[in-house]
């Protein structure tokens, strides 16, 4: 069967836009689902950053992240511009900052779209967008003393 654009569960919803936060609590994975649901969304996608045990061959001993005042400003901005190139019915952003442990969440977006290859798309669209155009800061310590600071933008 072929796909049609004119039914209204095809287009991008009027304010598909539901929660985008940087904040110091734990994250939820079902809280951005919840957020995303749609009745017409075939396919919702999420992706998941956590906090791993190593980093450029060293082993991290802890971490912390950081944002400049206008990094949810420009999360609005990287999700606007999703919004605009998809048909998304449903999007969800949240980043973590404050000092993480090994396991943590740090980031969870996702996305939902009338079918699947477009909630994939976008929501690899939003992940990469936010990664290297929201002001978000990481702070790695690693076990032998060494530091870094790594820049998402």
């Amino acid at each position: 069967m072929a796909r049609t654009q004119d039914h209204p569960g095809e287009q991008a919803a009027s304010d598909p836009i539901r929660l985008l936060a940087i904040r110091e609590s734990a994250l939820s994975v079902d809280e951005l689902f919840r957020a995303v649901g749609d009745d017409a969304a075939g396919g919702i996608a999420l992706f998941v950053g956590t906090v791993r045990n190593h980093d450029g061959g060293q082993d991290v001993g802890a971490l912390g992240y950081s944002c400049h005042p206008s990094a949810e400003d420009e999360l609005r901005r990287v999700a606007e511009k999703v919004v605009a190139d998809f048909p998304v019915r449903g999007l969800a952003a949240v980043h973590r900052v404050g000092e993480l442990g090994v396991g943590d969440l740090a980031v969870v977006v996702a996305v939902a779209c009338p079918h699947r290859a477009e909630a994939f798309a976008a929501c690899r669209k939003l992940i990469d967008d936010l990664k290297h155009e929201v002001p978000i800061w990481k702070h790695q310590r690693f076990s032998d003393g060494t530091e870094e600071w790594v820049g998402a933008c």
